[in-house]
């Protein structure tokens, strides 16, 4: 037990002894402000005025034409995300722009689930910025077992994320 204390003790203190190492220097204003925006309000890097914004800042519109805070096109990322919303979803990595739902049971089919995964494949909104792969399973004996889907069933379900992100897109610009 008192191994433990002193060893917490010696941790500490080499914590404390290596941060008392570090130069320090007089920081200057203009490190803290950016330059052309120092007048007046005090406009400083860490927001000044409009407060501390860490997903982008700025015009809206450019944000979110730019995918600001998200490694992908915002509009394509909000179209997969409602475009899939009635499936449960697993995952979602904004900046990998990877979207992957839960198995689905149509109320109407007992005997068959769906899976889809979307990948969002760049920072612009563009027809081939948005791919999604589904999966099908069908119950036989007891066990889910994988299935063909539509050729067509993929093709339409990307259609509607664009259609979407461009709804998006039009609301955003008005």
């Amino acid at each position: 037990m008192f191994s433990r204390y002193l060893r917490g003790a010696a941790v500490l203190s080499a914590f404390v002894s290596l941060a008392a190492c570090s130069t320090s220097r007089p920081v200057s204003q203009a490190e803290y402000f950016v330059p052309g925006q120092n007048s007046g309000g005090g406009q400083g890097r860490l927001g000044g005025d409009q407060g501390f914004n860490i997903f982008g800042g700025g015009d809206r519109k450019a944000a979110a034409d730019q995918g600001a805070g998200l490694g992908v096109n915002a509009y394509l990322w909000r179209g997969a995300l409602d475009t899939l919303s009635f499936m449960p979803l697993a995952s979602a990595d904004p900046f990998g722009g990877v979207i992957i739902t839960d198995w689905y049971q149509p109320p109407t089919t007992s005997g068959e689930r769906f899976k889809a995964t979307a990948y969002i494949l760049g920072r612009q909104l563009r027809a081939d910025g948005v791919r999604l792969s589904v999966f099908r399973q069908v119950q036989q004996g007891g066990q889910w077992v994988d299935a063909p889907v539509a050729a067509s069933t993929t093709g339409e379900i990307e259609n509607k994320v664009l259609a979407r992100a461009r709804e998006l897109r039009s609301q955003s610009a008005s």
